[in-house]
């Protein structure tokens, strides 16, 4: 439950450094980024419900375009759901945003793992 608590707050605090390059990405406050980064934290989770060999062999067959396509489709609902989060460029922004959002989070990750703030992930 931590995890996933402290999972959600690197998602609004990646959104919330994303909102300020110009890659078409608005975000009111950051409650707004709150609750965005939950619904992509959620949907995320989601995509990790299935077994380990589908999601490699979805990255494997398709040259990781239907995990792309994932990324982009959940970022896309949580602008739509969420109110204060907006794409300004639509699909465009959709997909900068979706690349953005997993390269920030990937190096605040890093840091807090470093710190020592959150385990090693386990392969």
């Amino acid at each position: 439950m931590v995890g996933l608590l402290i999972s959600i707050l690197v998602l609004a605090v990646s959104l919330l450094i994303i909102s300020k390059l110009p890659l078409g990405i608005d975000i009111d406050n950051p409650g707004a980024a709150l609750f965005a980064g939950a619904i992509i934290g959620l949907l995320n989770g989601l995509w990790y419900a299935f077994p380990g060999f589908i999601r490699t062999a979805s990255w494997v067959f398709t040259l990781g375009i239907v995990p792309l396509l994932g990324s982009v489709i959940v970022f896309g609902l949580a602008a739509l759901l969420t109110q204060g989060f907006r794409l300004r460029w639509g699909i465009g922004s959709a997909i900068l945003g979706a690349i953005a959002l997993a390269i920030v989070s990937s190096i605040l990750n890093a840091i807090l793992q470093a710190v020592g703030l959150l385990p090693g992930t386990v392969v």
